[in-house]
């Protein structure tokens, strides 16, 4: 290794977070992403989860909230290319937030397939 590679590896993780907690602070979506996985753990633990359903459930909170920094890191990408309506830049940033819609309807769906059966109504 280079001597300077760690810290050149020690500043890609400060850009990285920098670039989460921008996304945290400045995107309504992440703080309505972040309560929902708060939510979806405290049932988690409430429910006494079994380690793969752990592991499903922290892979759906995953990659809901990394493609929706995707999709946001598209959308100001296109905002810096085109500032001005444009039909073309419309139909992109449309397509990248289906990916979040197509992704947060799965997640949801395999939150219920995980947490309905576990759901005890009073008889």
């Amino acid at each position: 290794m280079l001597p300077d590679s760690n810290y050149s590896m020690i500043k890609s993780f400060g850009h990285a977070f920098s670039g989460f907690f921008r996304f945290l602070k400045t995107e309504r979506n992440a703080i309505i992403h972040l309560l929902a996985s708060i939510l979806v753990i405290g049932l988690g633990f409430y429910f006494q989860l079994q380690p793969i359903e752990w592991i499903v459930i922290l892979l759906c909170i995953a990659a809901v909230i990394s493609i929706e920094m995707i999709n946001t890191a598209i959308e100001h990408l296109c905002n810096v290319i085109q500032p001005l309506y444009n039909p073309s830049i419309k139909i992109i940033k449309d397509i990248s937030a289906g990916a979040v819609l197509v992704i947060s309807l799965i997640s949801f769906i395999i939150s219920l397939i995980i947490f309905v059966p576990k759901i005890q109504l009073p008889s």
